[in-house]
């Protein structure tokens, strides 16, 4: 099966910069990713973690 697919997608003209381009986008992605978690206020951070803590909001467990 995989000798099929692979003899498959060698026909293909300009299959090579699909990967490229996926890798491409992981790095950029997770490039900001990581300038985010960095710059992020820590005011923000800890806020955003304290929300499953947070009690003050009454919770509504029927429909």
């Amino acid at each position: 099966m995989l000798k099929f697919v692979k003899n498959h997608m060698e026909s293909i003209d300009g299959i090579a910069t699909y990967p490229m381009i996926s890798l491409l986008i992981f790095f950029v992605f997770f490039a900001i990713l990581f300038w985010w978690v960095f710059t992020a206020s820590k005011e923000h951070i800890r806020e955003v973690s304290e929300l499953p803590l947070d009690d003050s909001q009454p919770k509504n467990l029927n429909p």
